[in-house]
């Protein structure tokens, strides 16, 4: 008799430990969706950045210098700043690497190429409906 009394106390003993530690798991997974995942995927990708700097890319380097990389070392990069100034950084300074596909004058040939085709729609449009 006290041997099924000691099962059902153990039972509901182990049951409660369940439920209180419950929350503390329901925060660790929480913290982990939320915080450690998205990190090391941002590192990943700067990492990724970093390995793939070559010469000729535009970088800005935290604190905030912007240049061209003018040579690639194993563990540094020398970034040209101005004409004859060229910095040496460590390749964990550099922040960003600009886009060299995104310049204005992509932007703005974009435009007209749009503005060109538009007008373009209009006047067959503007046949069609004389023709009508």
């Amino acid at each position: 008799m006290f041997f099924l009394q000691d099962a059902a106390a153990a039972a509901a003993g182990t049951g409660s430990l369940l439920v209180s530690m419950l929350p503390i798991l329901l925060i660790f997974v929480i913290f982990y969706f939320f915080i450690i995942r998205p990190q090391n995927k941002k590192q990943k990708e700067t990492d990724k950045m970093i390995a793939a700097l070559k010469k000729g890319d535009k970088v800005v380097t935290i604190g905030g210098i912007h240049g061209t990389v003018a040579q690639t070392k194993e563990k540094t990069i020398i970034v040209k700043v101005d004409d004859n100034a060229k910095i040496e950084f460590s390749r964990s300074a550099i922040a960003s690497v600009t886009v060299q596909g995104s310049s204005k004058e992509e932007k703005v040939e974009k435009k007209d190429k749009k503005a060109v085709e538009t007008t373009e729609n209009k006047a067959v449009e503007d046949n069609t409906t004389e023709e009508k």
